[in-house]
């Protein structure tokens, strides 16, 4: 009996467990691009749009390979308008009650096929370094999940950057020489960028048409939908921008959204790039020379190190993770985090590239619209919900411990071992955004104050009961007593007022 062999749209990858598993000559692949999936957020459009024309691509190339495909496409009127509604419509039509589908990396929809009243059968997904089970044996007894421990173990396993038994360099973290801001430069080349073909085009019409009223930018698109392109933008950036990865991996420039980053996390997300070939590759970089250690550690950690973990986090927690709120935070997510109007310079960048671009770089998301939603008390699900929906590498599966983890401390440490805050000092030390700002970076207190220099300390002393015996933070409480008893109360104060104005809906 014909089988449905279930290809996800971040499942683009011709050795897919899934694919593996079925017949060629008999079983039938069903792929479907439903509204429940381009709707369960306010996706922004530029990610839909990738989404869409990869798949579409992808299943091009299926057929040519010889796979019979059943595609569904989100303006076809015959469609359910789900991933099991499909599923089902397809069974009906070819005779068919058995499902084979590579385990989804969201818990929504692993509980869907469950649910699905079809026989379906989950297999593994080892597009990843580190299975499930894996991780959980790790993780099983120990007191801290830190990710350091983690990846050091993944290191061992792939053999990256190894010497033997001992870390290439003499370190296994290369972080403190990454930390360096970054220049004007005219001469940076750019990520790659491709022209929209023929089914690009058509795919951008249609989402055009339905979400042109959703946060973002939709044109200029381009993004690659191949793996061939998404090959070519690796190798883009191994000549081109590896190299002074490392040491500007944290900076942010007014005027350079990408610096030397890849914009390669779409594309390995999507399935159309796995992370240890690119991690290999960025590895013989290295080996051959070209680009120093900081840059090469620096850029395989990100992969085999936090990709890998929040993975394994996010499924270890289970589909209730991203409700966890340990700090009480309950403030409704700002207005600015849509688009409306801010004196914060870097806050004002980070959307306005966002909108943009649907991407802005680890720092400028933990950093800046992170550091600014925890310090505020912005309620974690609302901030969760805008990660998800804004940027064009986010799936639930790395972007929720991203965010409810290691972003806004929601989940009481089980990511990071204090929560990641600071006040507007960072942000000069790591940009060039304080230089045009409204508010005065260096003013600690009065109408000129940074935001984030008032909210940092009303946020500590919301939570000292919390913070204060936290070895890393219990010299931040003690400057804190230090201080003059009139400025304590100027800038909580201060911090009160910037509140209020968030909560009557005014410009911050």
């Amino acid at each position: 009996m014909k089988r449905l062999v279930l290809v996800l749209g971040d499942q683009l990858s011709a050795g897919l467990s899934a694919l593996a598993a079925a017949d060629k000559a008999h079983d039938l692949i069903v792929m479907a691009e439903v509204a429940d999936e381009t709707g369960y957020v306010p996706h922004h459009p530029r990610k839909i749009a990738l989404v869409l024309s990869a798949m579409r691509h992808f299943a091009a190339e299926l057929e040519s390979d010889g796979w019979q495909v059943a595609y569904t496409r989100l303006d076809d009127p015959d469609s359910s308008g789900s991933i099991t509604g499909e599923l089902l419509r397809r069974a009906g039509a070819h005779d068919a009650s058995t499902v084979i589908a590579t385990t989804p990396g969201e818990w929504r929809l692993i509980r869907a096929l469950e649910d699905a009243p079809l026989s379906v059968t989950l297999l593994p997904d080892d597009r990843f370094i580190a299975s499930s089970g894996e991780f959980d044996d790790w993780a099983e007894g120990r007191k801290e999940l830190r990710m350091e421990w983690f990846y050091r173990m993944m290191r061992r396993k792939t053999g990256l950057l190894m010497e033997g038994d001992a870390p290439a360099g003499g370190k296994w973290n290369f972080d403190h020489d990454n930390r360096k801001p970054a220049a004007p430069d005219l001469f940076r080349t750019a990520p790659l960028r491709f022209e929209p073909d023929t089914m690009t085009q058509e795919v951008l019409d249609l989402v055009g048409a339905r979400f042109g009223d959703n946060f973002g930018t939709l044109l200029p698109f381009h993004y690659g939908a191949t793996r061939a392109d998404a090959l070519a933008a690796l190798d883009h950036f191994l000549r081109h921008q590896l190299a002074g990865f490392g040491d500007t991996q944290d900076a942010m420039l007014e005027g350079d959204p990408v610096l030397n980053h890849s914009l390669l996390s779409p594309y390995l997300n999507l399935g159309l790039l796995g992370p240890l070939e690119i991690c290999q590759r960025v590895e013989a970089e290295w080996q051959a020379g070209r680009v120093p250690i900081n840059a090469a550690e620096g850029y395989i950690r990100q992969i085999i190190g936090w990709r890998e973990y929040m993975r394994g986090i996010y499924l270890r927690e289970g589909p209730d993770y991203t409700a966890q709120n340990a700090l009480g935070h309950d403030r409704a997510l700002p207005a600015m985090f849509w688009g409306g109007e801010t004196h914060m310079n870097c806050v004002s960048h980070a959307v306005v590239q966002t909108r943009d671009l649907a991407y802005a770089h680890h720092i400028q998301r933990l950093m800046v619209t992170g550091n600014f939603a925890l310090l505020a008390g912005v309620d974690p699900a609302q901030v969760h919900e805008w990660y998800l929906s804004v940027y064009i590498d986010a799936f639930e599966w790395v972007e929720a411990p991203n965010t409810i983890g290691m972003s806004q401390f929601a989940d009481g440490g089980i990511i990071a071992s204090k929560p990641y805050v600071s006040s507007g000092n960072y942000i000069d030390r790591m940009s060039d955004y304080c230089a045009g700002c409204a508010y005065k970076v260096k003013d600690k207190t009065g109408p000129t104050a940074c935001p984030f220099n008032l909210l940092y300390w009303d946020f500590l002393i919301r939570h000292r009961e919390r913070f204060a015996r936290n070895p890393r933070m219990g010299p931040i409480y003690r400057t804190w007593e230090r201080m003059d008893e009139t400025r304590r109360a100027s800038v909580l104060d201060g911090a009160a007022r910037v509140l209020e104005r968030l909560d009557r809906g005014e410009t911050v």
